[in-house]
């Protein structure tokens, strides 16, 4: 048995369905040997597409998602959606080529030092060292990547264990007889030992004896009623709910449950956006910073203190903090909390609700005083939208997606300035409806996600939320939609320009340098990628455009719209740092 077919075995025993790559002769054993065993080997355009669509499809299953990269600058190329899924806690397992064992550091085609590039961004990583290894340790990658705080994982395979011997010797030099010195014959006398030691089968079956991830980390008890003490006789609560807590998705029904018996103001952010559906009573959408001030108990489930939370100075001094998550450190990041609780998010909100006591109602009064705040942002957004901004107002384009989404959509959001206005408008309709890069803030993802999107969850309506700068990351993976028959639609928010940046570097430094781009006509590209485009210039068609583009896709073509944006200053003063 080659190494290629091992992979294969225990790739199919784990119940892997789909394979992300992008073909390299270091890896090719592994792609044919996957295929013979029915798993469906999907292939883009860029490697970082490939880790970027695992990285979806575990977001959305909760099992890790599979790529596969050839050596060198595949592996380099990988690098940056493999760090976006480190710190999203996405579990991911990356297959990496490598040249041959005999010839590392000799001067092979893509020799590199792979385990020092990619070790600081992943939990575990390790080099398989002959055909026995892999199934072992092919195992164990999946037990980490699943295991404590999720996250990518990395096993490094050279080229000549993933091929049949027969093939290997030649590459060695050992195809033909006929040496007749002694160096000659004891070279071939080492070379000879070496392969059967790299050949040598393994004791058992790959995959027979597969081990389990450890259990999610269940909450202290004494913890949750000390938590429930504090929200029990608090009279201005917040929940703060962060992807971490929909790692499971098996455990979404307990966390809605939860959060309706405790019948608190909710605030939901990346993954979890949509938990709650569209329009849920207890979900709040705008001045969050505010009702964080004035709360006087905030429970971040599964969000630390960073950035996104300017650093914990977004939550009032008064407040009594309770920060649950499954990363110890990220507990205490910045502000000190009251109650810190390492353990499953879900699991926690869960145990919470079984123990808080309050009398139905009991937050009514403070529920309205946000959900009136809601409807007057909501109301100024409706007069920003009205306001000229030729020759189309990106308010409006993201209040025309907000209609044509359908009940079954996901939203793959790749943008700045675009992707946060669309935030405030556009509501997901499900939980694990929407997915955005995380704390790295990365642009490129939305093909990527898009394609394991479209392969988790079939028939679903997937849209990538494109800015124009972001858009020149993937959108050649209308190619790659095209050929695995994906019908994605993806709107290009053209404004010419990278507009976060743009907007206030002009203001702060005097001068928009660099932030300058085309408009490009995307909608051109699309046809010419095999895909549909479609071109939108003003308000006049907006919603004719994109139904005609619900429509082709309904009909199996991936879509462009190209839609043309003016300028608002909608999100002034809003670049992060």
């Amino acid at each position: 048995m080659d190494g290629g077919s091992i992979v294969a075995e225990v790739l199919a025993a784990r119940g892997v369905a789909t394979l992300f790559t992008l073909c390299g002769g270091h890896i090719s054993p592994i792609l044919v040997a996957a295929k013979r065993k029915g798993i469906r080997v999907v292939d883009g355009r860029d490697e970082a597409t490939a880790v970027f669509a695992a990285d979806a499809t575990a977001r959305l299953t909760g099992r890790p998602g599979v790529a596969a990269v050839t050596a060198g600058p595949g592996l380099t190329n990988s690098i940056t959606a493999l760090k976006n899924a480190e710190l999203a806690q996405s579990p991911i397992v990356l297959l990496g080529g490598a040249t041959a064992t005999l010839l590392r550091g000799r001067g092979a085609l893509q020799d590199i030092d792979q385990m020092a590039l990619v070790g600081p961004h992943v939990k575990w990583a390790r080099r398989a060292r002959c055909l026995r290894d892999i199934g072992r340790l092919l195992d164990e990658a999946f037990h980490e990547a699943q295991s404590d705080v999720p996250g990518p994982v990395f096993l490094e395979l050279p080229v000549d264990i993933l091929y049949p011997e027969a093939q290997v010797r030649p590459l060695y030099g050992l195809a033909a007889k006929g040496e007749s010195g002694l160096r000659d014959r004891l070279q071939r006398l080492y070379i000879d030992r070496h392969l059967a030691r790299l050949f040598a089968p393994p004791a058992a079956l790959p995959g027979t004896e597969r081990s389990t991830p450890d259990a999610p980390a269940e909450p202290d008890m004494a913890r949750v009623r000390q938590a429930a003490a504090l929200f029990g006789a608090a009279r201005r609560p917040v929940i703060l709910i962060g992807s971490q807590a929909l790692a499971s998705p098996g455990e979404v029904p307990r966390v809605v449950g939860a959060l309706e018996r405790l019948g608190s103001p909710v605030y939901l952010s990346g993954m979890a956006r949509g938990l709650l559906g569209r329009s849920h009573p207890l979900q709040l959408r705008h001045q969050r910073r505010l009702a964080l001030r004035e709360a006087d108990l905030v429970v971040l489930a599964g969000v630390p203190c960073d950035f996104r939370l300017d650093y914990g100075r977004h939550i009032g001094r008064q407040a009594k903090l309770v920060s649950v998550g499954l990363d110890a450190g990220e507990l205490w990041k910045n502000r000190r909390p009251a109650i810190a609780v390492c353990a499953n998010p879900a699991r926690f909100l869960a145990a919470l609700a079984g123990e808080v006591s309050r009398p139905p109602g009991e937050a009514e009064s403070w529920l309205g005083v946000l959900r009136e705040r809601d409807q007057a942002r909501d109301a100024e957004i409706e007069r920003m939208a009205q306001s000229p901004a030729p020759p189309l107002n990106p308010i409006l384009l993201c209040q025309a997606i907000e209609r044509a989404l359908g009940d079954d959509s996901i939203v793959c959001a790749d943008g700045g300035d675009f992707v946060a206005t669309a935030s405030y408008i556009v509501r997901p309709r499900r939980p694990l409806s929407w997915l955005d890069p995380g704390p790295f803030g990365t642009l490129g993802v939305g093909a990527g996600f898009a394609l394991g999107a479209a392969l988790a969850r079939p028939g679903a309506e997937v849209w990538i939320l494109y800015g124009d700068g972001s858009a020149g990351y993937s959108l050649m993976e209308i190619d790659t939609f095209v050929r695995h028959g994906l019908a994605v639609i993806a709107v290009v928010a053209n404004d010419a320009a990278w507009m976060q940046i743009a907007r206030d570097q002009a203001v702060i430094l005097g001068d928009d340098v660099g932030t300058s781009l085309r408009r490009t006509d995307y909608h051109v590209v699309a046809e010419g990628w095999g895909g549909r485009g479609l071109l939108l210039e003003g308000p006049g068609r907006l919603d004719e455009t994109l139904a005609e583009a619900r429509r082709l896709a309904m009909a199996g073509a991936p879509v462009v719209v190209n839609a043309h944006l003016g300028q608002t200053e909608f999100r002034k003063g809003s670049m992060s740092l």
